[in-house]
């Protein structure tokens, strides 16, 4: 295998690594997501966009630490104040996306029943999450970039212009 195809090969398994540990802390996340969902549906006379709310924002918190420390802890520590505010920013605008398809076929629709708004509450986080995976892996969590050995410019300078050695040829 070629040097590039090799290199490219890493990459492609770096990506499927966190492709998963991303989907394992946002399946415990969506599975927090609809439990705290149904629970505030079940106990309380809230509308089903204001029960998703309450939903998304306890997932947000939990998806924050299982990113932060499990799927991201070997990237970027630096800046915590700037990553935390990105990342309420980037899980803001998929709160929206996510309510906005549960708004519409809730109240576009009228699909108000308790295996409809999950339906569409599930399908909303789908969507949503392709926009978070995009977001929060380019933005919030950067990788931190790779140290490469940059050649020094003066040594080159100065091994070509140097006399040739008695004991052998220069390099």
């Amino acid at each position: 295998m070629s040097e590039r195809g090799g290199a490219l090969r890493m990459q492609f398994d770096q990506l499927m690594r966190e492709v998963a540990k991303f989907g394992a802390v946002g399946g415990a996340g969506v599975v927090v997501n609809l439990a705290v969902f149904n629970l505030v549906r079940a106990t309380t006379e809230l509308p089903v966009v204001r029960a998703s709310l309450i939903a998304n924002a306890v997932a947000i918190v939990f998806n924050y630490l299982g990113y932060r420390y499990f799927t991201y802890r070997d990237r970027d520590k630096s800046g915590r104040t700037r990553q935390l505010s990105l990342f309420l920013l980037f899980s803001l605008v998929g709160m929206v996306i996510e309510n906005g398809i549960l708004y519409a076929a809730t109240y576009g629709f009228g699909w108000d029943g308790r295996l409809q708004s999950n339906v569409f509450k599930f399908f909303g986080i789908g969507v949503a999450t392709l926009f978070r995976f995009w977001s929060y892996r380019t933005w919030v969590f950067r990788a931190i970039p790779e140290e490469r050995e940059e050649p020094d410019p003066a040594a080159e300078s100065f091994l070509e212009h140097r006399e040739p050695d008695a004991v052998g040829p220069r390099p």
